[in-house]
């Protein structure tokens, strides 16, 4: 944007995802890697020449040529990150769940109204193809009305799972609900809108944390549409599964490649006379580029001064009903 043309970007924490957000940039720029420790962030500035390391996150937010800063660092600081940046005049990209409480979420909103930043929250699993393509089905109404969606999100940790920092509320705000489960809450709120009713518990089953190992919940709309969810770090296999089911129609979303399986949407049509369905099935093996087309939609965003589809309401939202379910389990995480 400002030199050469393109957006210059700064990565706030420079792991796993951090790395990931930084391979997919496309037309993009790395212009500072931050991390608390700095010879991580030095080794991904490499892959970017004249990029520079810090392990101060504040000095990252005041170069010029930074327009967007992505935040991919542990969760209780996600906020922090977020509402710096948004005073400091930089739109931001922030991993889910954006923050740990809906109370954080609200002093990010205000900041960014104020200064007039765009903030996107990384929902990637809205870019996955099979969930592109099921929406894409979904909204040419060809199920009819929806009645109810299901899905099921879980992997079977690793040795030592119980000493990472998902595991320690005071850093993860929560266990496997705000993990993998807010993907399965905005997920259901893509195809059926806001939940007026909230459902469910969380409970620690099998990993020896103090944090949740698996959730359970029932959501409905004011018009008793229905969002069946379950996420687990306690499914051995990892699965991913995610069914909305039509009067006319149902669509199934399976795997999400790598380890979860490649990645497959079915379609089932209901025939006049019932019975057997006509089936249609895509797959998509290839690699995930939901990363890549999530940043893109966002600078498209920035040029165009768009809202931003999946922003700080629909992290709020998924963040509320987090709240209700952990305080329905008599899980404190916030005290």
């Amino acid at each position: 944007m400002k030199r050469e043309g393109r957006v210059g970007v700064a990565i706030v924490g420079c792991g796993r995802i951090g790395q990931k957000r930084a391979a997919a940039l496309g037309p993009a720029r790395l212009i500072v890697c931050a991390d608390i420790l700095l010879d991580r962030a030095q080794t991904l500035a490499q892959r970017a020449p004249g990029a520079i390391a810090t392990d101060d996150w504040g000095k990252a937010l005041q170069y010029p040529d930074v327009d967007v800063v992505i935040v991919s660092a542990t969760n209780n600081v996600l906020a922090e990150v977020t509402l710096a940046a948004a005073q400091a005049g930089k739109h931001v990209l922030v991993e889910k769940p954006a923050a740990c409480n809906t109370q954080e979420l609200k002093q990010v909103i205000e900041a960014a109204r104020t200064s007039g930043v765009l903030v996107r929250v990384g929902f990637n699993h809205r870019y996955h193809p099979a969930l592109r393509k099921a929406h894409e089905i979904f909204e040419t109404e060809a199920l009819g009305e929806l009645m109810f969606v299901r899905g099921h999100y879980g992997h079977g940790g690793r040795p030592g799972y119980e000493k990472e920092w998902r595991a320690d509320p005071k850093l993860s705000g929560g266990g496997e609900l705000i993990d993998q489960g807010v993907h399965l809450i905005d997920l259901a709120r893509w195809f059926l809108g806001d939940f007026s009713e909230v459902m469910g518990f969380a409970r620690t089953y099998f990993w020896p944390m103090p944090v949740e190992d698996n959730a359970f919940l029932l959501l409905k709309t004011p018009r008793q549409q229905t969002a069946f969810l379950h996420v687990s770090c306690t499914e051995w296999k990892n699965l991913f599964s995610f069914e909305i089911y039509g009067r006319q129609a149902k669509l199934l979303v399976q795997g999400l490649g790598g380890s979860y399986g490649v990645e497959r949407l079915t379609y089932y049509k209901m025939l006049p006379q019932m019975g057997p369905p006509e089936t249609m099935i895509w797959e998509y093996p290839g690699d995930d580029n939901s990363w890549h087309l999530e940043i893109v939609e966002f600078l498209n965003d920035i040029q165009l001064n768009r809202t931003p589809a999946a922003g700080l309401s629909d992290a709020c939202a998924a963040l509320g009903i987090v709240e209700k379910i952990y305080e329905g389990s008599n899980y404190d995480y916030h005290t």
